[in-house]
């Protein structure tokens, strides 16, 4: 049930309807649990079964550990909690990733094997909700939160359908509150609520999925393509995955909003990013934060010194690519990362060092550049991601040098262009918050004008190709 296909549409007007007639807080949340269940059992019935098992297993834990006093059982009880976790996610997500690999290794060194194929299907959504209960199980445990007594309220917290699939990953401090405050009609809130839906729709059907025209030709088949079509689908696939995850994000945050319900935000305009460490504050926020509070901090953090930190910096953003799909791809795709975390940290220091490098940077052509520069880094990343495997990922990085004669770019340019100009428009106006002050001066029915404009191009735009599943409901 994707939020931009019809059936999500007549599914959320009926829970919105029913959401708002009813008038008891708790029969509301009810009527949202069952709904979170029947959002994702219309997928997988089974599966729905499996993630409400594991969160009645983590309610219970942090019921036991929030009750006891003595360091040694609390601990044993939050690493059940953990384990329990990662190990349903390594049995669907990682098992045949590594069963593969090791099968591989021992041929590498010259051995005869032949692992067995587990027949597992990947819940949606599971390496979110994993790290939501893990936070949460740390945190009762680390005495940060209480543990929630209510079951629906936790069993909501970990399954509300706009965050279930694709996040964002939500922490139970900022949300398990907002279940026991009471909700009331709020016009400003659904006209929020709306915005933001319509400009998700927008972004993933308008120009993500018609980005994926561009891109997934060029990686399909990257040595039939010249160099300038390889380029436009290099690009065009980091605008495709930005403009698919945001316009997830923003629409998970407008049906939770007019639902009176309101989740962290999840991009800060990344390709704006001067380098790579501002880039992960401003892409897939709750991500990067879980992966600082969770992983990097608990290994060190940067108290160690350089070396020690560097290595801390590869140890998490290497598990944030594996985090993301079972392949060696995602691995080195985590690994890059890491690595240009750790020039970033060392060119800072010797800018440190040299104050008029510092200054050069500060001006308006060296931001620029540096946007530039950290667009292009974070593209060829981008590269390691999209590839179906390690050969097509380097042919395409190897076509970029010029110049490579083949087919031109698989779709006409000039859809290309527009699409980015609108994305580069956006920003600009995204960073200057000119929509905000304009949109509170604005008439309603100018702005009921502007939905309906916005929902006609997106109709205009939507390509003739079958609708295209959200990337991250993968992961």
């Amino acid at each position: 049930m994707f939020f931009c296909s019809q059936e999500y549409l007549i599914f959320f007007a009926i829970v919105f309807t029913l959401y708002w007639v009813l008038p008891w807080s708790r029969a509301r949340v009810w009527l949202l649990l069952i709904a979170s269940f029947y959002f994702y059992a219309s997928w997988n019935r089974w599966l729905a079964l499996v993630v409400a098992g594991s969160a009645a297993l983590d309610y219970l834990l942090a019921r036991a550990m929030d009750a006891c006093d003595r360091r040694v059982l609390r601990r044993l009880l939050v690493t059940i909690s953990i384990v329990a976790n990662l190990g349903l996610l390594c049995y669907f997500k990682y098992a045949n990733f590594f069963l593969e690999s090791l099968e591989a290794a021992v041929r590498a060194c010259g051995g005869h094997s032949s692992m067995p194929v587990l027949r597992v299907i990947l819940p949606i959504g599971i390496s979110f909700y994993t790290f939501e209960a893990i936070n949460y199980t740390v945190d009762v445990y680390r005495r940060r939160v209480r543990a929630e007594r209510n079951l629906a309220h936790f069993l909501l917290f970990i399954t509300f359908f706009p965050h279930l699939v694709a996040g964002p990953i939500v922490r139970s401090r900022d949300f398990l509150p907002q279940i026991a405050r009471r909700k009331r009609w709020n016009w400003a809130r659904l006209n929020l609520g709306t915005q933001l839906f319509i400009l998700g729709l927008f972004k993933k059907i308008a120009i993500a999925d018609n980005m994926a025209r561009f891109a997934d030709p060029v990686f399909a088949d990257p040595g039939q393509y010249s160099t300038p079509a390889v380029w436009t689908g290099v690009i065009a696939y980091a605008m495709q995955i930005y403009c698919d995850f945001s316009g997830y994000t923003d629409m998970a945050l407008g049906s939770a909003h007019m639902l009176g319900y309101k989740l962290a935000p999840n991009f800060n305009l990344p390709y704006l990013a001067r380098n790579v460490s501002e880039f992960w504050r401003r892409w897939h926020i709750s991500l990067s934060s879980w992966l600082r509070d969770y992983l990097f901090i608990p290994l060190g953090g940067s108290r160690g010194g350089p070396v020690r930190t560097g290595a801390n910096l590869m140890i998490t953003m290497t598990l944030g690519g594996l985090w993301h799909g079972a392949s060696w791809n995602f691995v080195l795709w985590g690994a890059l990362h890491g690595l240009y975390l750790i020039v970033h940290r060392v060119f800072r220091a010797i800018c440190g060092s040299v104050p008029w490098a510092g200054a050069v940077l500060d001006t308006i052509p060296g931001r620029a550049l540096c946007v530039v520069l950290t667009f292009l880094t974070v593209s060829g990343t981008w590269v390691f991601f999209r590839a179906p495997d390690f050969g097509t990922a380097t042919t395409v990085l190897g076509r970029l040098a010029p110049s490579h004669p083949g087919l031109p770019a698989p779709v006409g340019m000039s859809l290309f262009w527009i699409l980015v100009g609108v994305t580069v428009v956006s920003h600009g106006v995204g960073e200057s918050d000119l929509w905000r002050r304009l949109a509170t001066r604005l008439q309603p029915a100018v702005v009921g004008l502007g939905y309906a404009a916005a929902v006609v191009t997106t109709l205009v735009l939507t390509p003739d190709a079958t609708e295209k599943v959200f990337i991250y409901f993968q992961f």
